[in-house]
């Protein structure tokens, strides 16, 4: 139906007859000459229509918006001082002969251009409209591009892509899962994967060596900007590897992604301790463009009779920190108690400050209704610990390291975006060395990143000292986003048995795994592998606020689709096929009325 796609024809395209296929983008009527804005995934063209042609300029002057349309004609330079600059083919125009209206569209329920203001809850109503401007069209192309380059880079480096079952066994991983009943399995269910772990494991088992895969995902959890309940990971496992092969196969696809896509070539990985970077920046998934750190001061309180300091200073669990916001003093009251609102949420019951008016003047340069509880001696130990300036605006976290790290680890990157400290570009690193465990407050142990991941010591100090082991573990971190997380495996059945036995996996939960107990009594390779988030990703390559704009069809915040109105219910007979009843209410019972006599 068409000759040319709308975004590719430029001035050395002069002359020519085209035929070209769109929507209205925009319809403009200048003195009798009709000009429509066509388009397409490719662009947008300009397409001129006047008099002389009368049953064409008939058609032109009847389209609206968004209708959808063939149109046929001669290519030729825009005139003089109408070429529009901003437009791939802005030199250009097409100079109508032939028009058909292909189909006709109802007024839009939003704008499609630049000055839409629809809210996201109108946008994934119609998605498939939203998707339509040239924005989302971008966002899409750039993901299709990632997708692509990443499986020519692995390909190149002798991965295979194998697909893996979308039908899994449920199994304790983490999040919840989301379970689909067996119709021929009366009573039992299969679950959609968290992620292809034990696959490919198992893949590795089975000799595959180098595996792949554009994998879909599926988790039960609360949502965030950076979350939905299926999503996409770039999975790649292998076998005889190490950890750094792993970290450097991972730095070469990036860098050859963001080079192919972006023509952006990425600094050095620079690798953090999960120690360092819990030190410095309270989290574990540090934006480095931010230039602002947390300092340890905890030890120059231990002495001082200021408990909110001395409590947490002398506690094995607690930490005190302060953060120097450079030239920050001027904040009004005002502004430091919505930074005080917004720790809170991550709770801290307060935040100290200090302000620092005069440097020079010693305590009388400063400000803050904490000093009359601090020794002078004290407070200039800290401004000199800080490097404080004339200007800077000093914080303090005290309470439990994980309140701390926490809340002032989400404040520096409040601060850090608000005082406008943020280096331009990207900034990558690795983190490494994490816990193998996490310890919750009732002293019971999870898997920092699953029980697949190799310790770095035997199975007897493990047992003995689980706490204090680490993982042969590595996170991959772009500008305060964990891109994806990786580890070596367990191959080892004993390893294996010893993290279930620390987990306190029961009877049941051990069962569930058997298979992969009893795969690696049969020659397991050495292996181990990575994933990243692709949503991710793209949403970073593509500079969006949420991973919403970068799925075409994403959920909402409560995990629903409303253009489809998903989930919905079934009807009865899908649910006896299923061997499913749902419960009911039973019907409230109306009260007597006080009146009537039993």
């Amino acid at each position: 139906m068409r000759s040319h796609y709308c975004g590719d024809l430029r001035a050395a395209n002069d002359g020519e007859e085209v035929e070209i296929c769109g929507w209205v983008h925009r319809r403009r009527d200048h003195g009798g000459v009709i000009f429509l804005d066509l388009r397409d995934r490719t662009g947008i063209l300009q397409v001129v229509f006047d008099p002389d042609v009368e049953e064409s300029f008939s058609t032109a002057d009847s389209v609206r918006n968004e209708y959808v349309l063939r149109a046929r004609g001669r290519v030729r330079p825009r005139p003089e001082g109408t070429v529009n600059a901003e437009m791939p083919t802005g030199e250009i125009e097409v100079l109508g002969k032939e028009l058909t209206i292909l189909n006709v569209a109802k007024t839009p329920p939003f704008q499609l251009d630049e000055y839409s203001e629809a809210g996201e809850d109108v946008r994934l109503r119609y998605r498939y409209m939203d998707l339509r401007r040239p924005e989302m069209q971008d966002r899409l192309r750039a993901r299709a591009q990632i997708t692509s380059q990443v499986r020519a880079f692995l390909e190149a480096e002798g991965y295979w892509e194998v697909e893996t079952p979308t039908l899994s066994r449920a199994t304790p991983e983490g999040a919840r899962d989301y379970l689909v009943p067996s119709r021929t399995h009366p009573g039992e269910f299969f679950a959609l994967p968290q992620s292809p772990q034990v696959y490919k494991q198992l893949l590795m088992m089975s000799g595959m060596d180098r595996y792949y895969q554009i994998a879909r995902c599926y988790r039960d959890e609360d949502l965030r900007a950076d979350r939905q309940p299926e999503f996409t990971q770039i999975d790649i496992e292998a076998s005889f590897t190490t950890q750094d092969q792993v970290m450097t196969l991972t730095e070469g696809m990036l860098r050859h992604v963001f080079d192919h896509v972006l023509g952006v070539e990425l600094p050095s990985f620079p690798v953090l301790s999960w120690s360092e970077a819990m030190r410095d920046f309270g989290i574990d998934r540090p934006d480095l463009r931010n230039p602002l750190r947390l300092v340890d001061v905890a030890d120059l309180f231990r002495e001082v009779e200021f408990k909110v300091f001395n409590g947490p200073a002398n506690d094995p669990h607690g930490r005190v920190v302060a953060l120097r916001a450079p030239g920050a003093a001027s904040l009004s009251r005002k502004a430091i108690d919505q930074y005080t609102d917004f720790v809170g949420r991550y709770g801290a019951k307060g935040l100290a400050y200090v302000k620092v008016n005069d440097l020079a003047a010693g305590a009388e340069g400063l400000q803050s209704p904490i000093l009359k509880f601090i020794p002078e001696q004290v407070v200039q130990q800290v401004l000199e610990r800080l490097q404080a300036q004339t200007g800077d605006l000093i914080f303090f976290g005290a309470d439990r390291a994980s309140v701390v790290n926490d809340s002032l680890g989400a404040l520096r990157n409040e601060l850090g975006r608000d005082l406008g400290l943020l280096e331009a570009g990207f900034k990558p690193c690795w983190v490494v060395d994490w816990p193998m465990f996490a310890q919750a407050p009732d002293g019971s142990l999870s898997a920092e990143h699953h029980p697949f991941t190799q310790p770095t010591c035997t199975p007897q100090a493990l047992l003995e000292k689980p706490t204090e082991a680490r993982a042969a573990a590595y996170d991959v971190v772009l500008n305060g986003y964990e891109l994806g997380g990786g580890s070596l495996r367990i191959h080892d059945q004993a390893m294996q048995q010893a993290v279930f036995d620390i987990l306190e996996m029961d009877t049941e939960g051990k069962a569930k795994f058997s298979f992969l107990l009893d795969a690696l009594q049969y020659g397991c390779p050495p292996h181990g592998g990575i994933a990243l988030g692709l949503d991710r990703l793209v949403m970073l390559m593509t500079d969006s606020q949420s991973i919403r704009e970068v799925i075409a069809f994403p959920k909402t915040q409560s995990a629903a689709c409303a253009m489809m109105d998903a989930p919905g219910r079934v009807e009865e007979q899908q649910l006896r096929d299923l061997h499913i009843r749902l419960r009911t209410k039973a019907p409230a019972v109306e009260p007597q009325d006080a009146g009537e006599s039993s």
